[in-house]
């Protein structure tokens, strides 16, 4: 099977790393994180005018019309950089919310804005009982004659505080974890009964924590099947974590060629580090670990395609355990190996690690992905 990139896809992935570089640096990053909701509105327009923001849409839609792959181009990339901007909850998972299950009224109006970077999204998904399952939603809709009127409580909602409209996801019927009953719902933001209470995350993101009280929206508000939306929340989250496991791949990249550097510099005992034959097995193992989880996020960026909702779902799942086990490791041996220096905020490394931590729980960490490879009958 080939694995090896296109001319064009080569062409956008020496783009996009040319862009950041130049963007991105270490003290960049800390200005941005100072911005309101914790990032770069002219990198974001950058992005946009890039053609970035637009690139997994269908051209009649305003797009580019490309796939899973450039998508995993583009955020291994973001990840290398450590960029702070929303593609993931605006462009993958709104975007791809529209993509699928949006009708020809809602792509009019809200791709567009997505396109040209004038609008973010963010999705409200997450409750306190909930843990890692999308089925478990206890946030309630009611359908009146005018539309909807939604009542309940969103967690760790991320780029809740930016966000122009949230993704949220509503039970219109059924007890607390059916499979059905579920919808996804567009509400603005500043919707009257929307209150959001802001924080920044471990890795220097920024989140919130929404409460919908009574909120009215539209009927056009609904955005797929308006009694069984779950399948199509199922394909978006299950995209999001395959581009999730893409940028995690170049945050272990960026990690071990940083631990690999700072071994041929560091100096013990008047030599380099690096010439101590233990430390060159770790940094063997880290590089084994990195291939390992080079090569899953290559099979869930190939899955996403899968026709097949539960094969897509199980490997997915069994890159998100690779991902998990490989950013675990990399990021600890990359934080021992810098030594003292490795803890403080003024190190890059130990961003690289935070954020790798917090990419391991979104939609579902290790074990949680390992229960579900092991209960869909297949072997890891």
């Amino acid at each position: 099977m080939e694995f090896n990139l296109s001319d064009e896809q080569r062409i956008l992935k020496e783009s996009v790393d040319g862009f950041l570089a130049a963007v991105y640096g270490f003290e960049q990053r800390h200005k941005y994180m100072k911005e309101k909701g914790g990032w770069s509105r002219a990198v974001w327009s950058r992005l946009a005018k890039q053609g970035l923001l637009g690139l997994p849409f269908l051209e009649i839609d305003g797009g580019f019309g490309a796939g899973p792959v450039e998508t995993s181009i583009v955020m291994e990339s973001l990840g290398r950089a450590l960029v702070l901007e929303p593609y993931l909850p605006t462009v993958v998972i709104a975007g791809g919310f529209l993509r699928h299950g949006g009708s020809a009224a809602q792509k009019a109006i809200h791709i567009p804005s997505i396109v040209d970077g004038s609008r973010t999204f963010a999705f409200a998904q997450l409750e306190k009982h909930s843990d890692y399952e999308l089925n478990d939603v206890t946030t309630a809709a009611e359908r009146t004659a005018d539309g909807w009127v939604i009542d309940g409580e969103k967690l760790i909602v991320m780029n809740g505080e930016n966000a122009d409209a949230l993704m949220v996801t509503a039970r219109t019927q059924g007890t607390r974890r059916d499979r059905t009953g579920i919808v996804l719902f567009l509400v603005p933001a500043t919707a009257k009964g929307v209150s959001i209470k802001n924080y920044q995350t471990q890795d220097g993101l920024h989140a919130a924590d929404i409460v919908l009280s009574r909120v009215e929206i539209g009927p056009e508000a609904a955005i797929g099947d308006p009694l069984n939306g779950l399948p199509l929340i199922e394909r978006v989250v299950d995209e999001a974590r395959a581009a999730l496991c893409a940028e995690a791949v170049g945050l272990m990249d960026e990690s071990l060629k940083m631990t690999v550097e700072y071994l041929k510099t560091r100096k013990q005992f008047g030599v380099t580090i690096g010439s101590f034959q233990s430390l060159q097995h770790r940094a063997a193992d880290m590089l084994i670990a990195l291939e390992q989880a080079r090569s899953m996020s290559m099979f869930a960026t190939m899955a996403v395609s899968f026709d097949d909702p539960t094969e897509r779902a199980k490997s997915i799942a069994a890159a998100k355990v690779q991902i998990g086990r490989s950013g675990k490791f990399i990021g600890q041996q990359s934080i021992q190996l810098h030594g003292g220096i490795g803890m403080t905020m003024e190190a890059r490394i130990g961003h690289y690690f935070k954020r790798l931590t917090m990419i391991e729980h979104a939609f579902g960490d290790a074990n949680y992905h390992l229960r579900r490879v092991s209960e869909s009958g297949a072997l890891l």
